[in-house]
Order: structure tokens, then C-alpha cells, then sequence
């Protein structure tokens, strides 16, 4: 383990030997990750608190919309020579998934720096990278003294991680959100663990969805008929017959990659209230990234012809809606470990990436005025 950089150490023997530098922005991101913002209750006044001070540091405006008790959208803009042009939306979210500490080598939330530079933390790919690698970015090109035809807003969204119902879904809905003004978007991507940079520009349609099956109830004791876990049953069975399928597909071709096949988990299970009584209802929910190449109005007729067959009454319902963007997370040379035990980046991948979105967003907000623009 590394110490921070104003801690001292020693190496070898118990001999004082020189200490890398930590690089403010490496140290800016640790702190980051020490913020509990995890589910299932993310403490999202310490992020709000993390980023007026961020906004403070750059000199620039932030905004702030409660779009639902407790759910707030923060968005700091550095306001481009045009503002009438549409804008460029660095956007990320504040939230991560919850740990399982015993399977974690080091604590989750205490953002522990090996010998090989690697930090470990929720949220180290997914994805409060991104966000402090967008700070770092506009912190260094105002430094330059840059100016930029196309405002930038980097945004800020609570639960992302459960779905975005109570974050992002309510804000494309509020009129601030059309004052924005946004032409194109930047979201996260995945690690690589080679050379390359993973880009999503055709990115898969994410599906939540939750299968509802009801049927008798009755005592435990009795066999009773036609009841909601037997219908749930033969809907687990063929998702999951669909999984398996894919799976296959995936194993089985050497030109596929995951982008190519559909995945599916199964992700929750709700049902039933004690022993001894068989439940009128149960749920079944599953989380489906779907390729742009699948004709989504047949698959939906598929997932309909599935609840059929289960038996009558089963039903479905989505859970999410998003916004198109482009998805990039400059990780190379890094396992894809989101929402996985120890996950972690190395911090001269980090830094790598902070010069990576130095450039794009440069080049981004210095697109000309395109066909169409005010």
C-alpha cells in the first residue's frame, strides 16, 4: 500500500528511499472515491458538497436541480465564445453499486494505492475516473488559457446505477435540461485490458425489465394450481434458455464480440410474504443489453410471446429510458472490473486519460457551426 503524497515512507529494508509525487489530480480522485455515494443510501450530500468546491476551484457556475426529494442534478458550465451553437455534455454519475467487503481486499471506500500504482475503490472505472478525468481536462485548458467556440457542461446524475427513474429520466423532462442546449454527449464506456481505446458509438439498448406472474394463492400445505411461481418458473427458464443461446453464439464464432449478442442476467426475484402461504404475485426481473443490429419492435414480440406461454397474466413492464451518447472511458491496459470485487485503475492509465479528454474536448467544443445551428 502507498501512502498519500504527504505521507512519508521508506522501501527495502527498512531504508528511507525517494517517493513518487502524487499528482494532484490522482489525489483529487481518491478523495472522490472515499465518498460513500453507494446504494442502497448514497451519500449525495457529501458529492454536492465535493463538487461546489470543484466549481469554486475552476471559477465556474454551477447549477443545481432537485428533480426528486433527495435527487439532485448538478452541472457546472464553462461557457463557450458561441453559446448560441449547441453544446458539448461530459456527463457522469455520482452513484455506485454496493461492495460485498468480504470479498474485497482492501476496503472498498478507502481508495488504497498498491506498490504498482494501482488504486483500488468502488467506483474506480465505474466510473468516478471519468468524472475527475473531466475536471482535470477543463482545469487544464482554462489554465492554457483556452477559448472555446461550443459551451462544455459537465453533469452530474444520482442514480444512474438503479435505473436513473429518480435522476436522469426526470431531467430530460425539465426545462433546464432544454436550456442546456446539448448537440452531442460523452458518457462512460468500458476498460480494455489491451492497446486500445473502447469506443461505443452504436451502443447497446439497455432493457430493465421485470416480469410480473400472478396466481392462486393458498396454504402451504396443499398443491395448489396454476400459481404465480410455477408461471415464474417458465419464464426464468426461457430467459435464460435465451441466455445460454447467446452465450453459445458469442463462444462459438470467432468474428463475434460481445457487442454482437444479447446478453441477459436475471437481477432480482420479489415474492411471497411468509412460509406457509403461497403468494399471489411474483416478479422476476432482468437486465438485457440488446445489439442495434436486433429489430427491437420483434424482439419486444418475443418477450411478449414468452409471457404467453408462461401463462395467463404475465405481464411486463420496463424500468428505464436514457439519452443517446457516445460511450468512452479512456482505460486501456485495465480488466473490466465494474461493479466486480476489487475493482481498480492504475493511476498512470488515469492520468493518460486526463490528456486524452484534454484533446477531445478541445476539439469537440471547437467544431464549427454546423447546417442547422443558430
Amino acid at each position: 500500500m502507498l501512502p498519500d503524497k504527504d505521507e512519508p515512507s521508506g522501501v527495502g529494508g527498512g531504508q528511507a528511499g525517494p517517493v513518487r509525487s502524487e499528482d494532484p489530480a490522482v489525489t483529487l480522485f481518491r478523495q472522490y472515491l472515499r465518498l460513500r455515494t453507494v446504494h442502497p443510501e448514497p451519500d449525495y450530500d457529501a458529492a454536492l458538497q465535493f463538487l461546489d468546491r470543484i466549481a469554486l476551484e475552476l471559477g465556474l457556475p454551477i447549477k443545481k436541480v432537485e428533480v426528486c426529494p433527495g435527487r439532485v442534478i448538478a452541472i457546472i458550465t464553462w461557457t463557450g465564445a458561441n453559446p448560441a451553437l449547441k453544446s458539448i455534455l461530459l456527463n457522469s454519475h455520482t452513484d455506485v453499486v454496493p461492495v460485498y467487503q468480504e470479498h474485497w481486499k482492501y476496503d472498498a471506500f478507502a481508495a488504497i494505492k498498491d506498490e504498482d500504482g494501482n488504486i483500488y475503490g468502488r467506483g474506480t472505472q465505474d466510473m468516478k475516473c471519468v468524472t475527475i478525468q473531466y475536471i482535470e481536462a477543463i482545469r487544464r485548458l482554462k489554465s492554457q488559457g483556452k477559448t472555446l467556440s461550443r459551451t462544455v457542461h459537465m453533469m452530474f446524475v444520482p442514480d444512474e446505477e438503479v435505473g436513473g427513474q429518480k435522476g436522469m429520466e426526470k431531467f430530460v423532462e425539465h426545462p433546464e435540461f432544454k436550456k442546456l442546449n446539448i448537440g452531442f454527449a460523452l458518457d462512460e464506456g468500458l476498460a480494455n485490458p489491451g492497446e486500445s481505446f473502447t469506443v461505443f458509438y452504436g451502443e447497446k439498448n439497455p432493457w430493465w425489465i421485470t416480469v410480473t406472474c400472478p396466481g392462486n394463492p393458498g396454504h402451504g400445505s396443499r398443491f395448489v394450481e396454476n400459481t404465480a411461481a410455477e408461471k415464474l418458473r417458465r419464464v426464468i427458464n426461457t430467459f435464460l434458455d435465451f441466455r445460454e443461446t447467446e452465450k453459445k453464439r458469442l463462444n462459438t464464432s470467432e468474428c463475434f464480440t460481445l457487442g454482437d449478442v444479447t446478453t441477459v442476467n436475471m437481477t432480482m426475484v420479489k415474492g411471497g410474504l411468509t412460509y406457509n402461504m403461497v403468494p399471489a404475485e411474483m416478479d422476476v426481473s432482468f437486465d438485457l443489453r440488446i445489439p442495434p443490429t436486433v429489430n427491437l419492435q420483434e424482439f419486444e414480440e418475443r418477450i411478449k410471446q414468452w409471457c404467453k406461454e408462461a401463462g395467463d397474466g404475465v405481464s411486463y413492464k420496463f424500468a428505464q429510458v436514457g439519452l443517446p451518447a457516445i460511450g468512452f472511458s479512456p482505460m486501456n491496459h485495465t480488466p473490466i472490473l465494474l461493479h466486480d470485487h476489487n475493482e481498480f485503475l492504475n493511476e498512470d492509465v488515469f492520468l493518460r486519460g486526463i490528456q486524452v479528454y484534454e484533446q477531445l474536448v478541445a476539439s469537440l467544443a471547437s467544431v464549427p457551426r454546423l447546417v442547422g445551428e443558430a
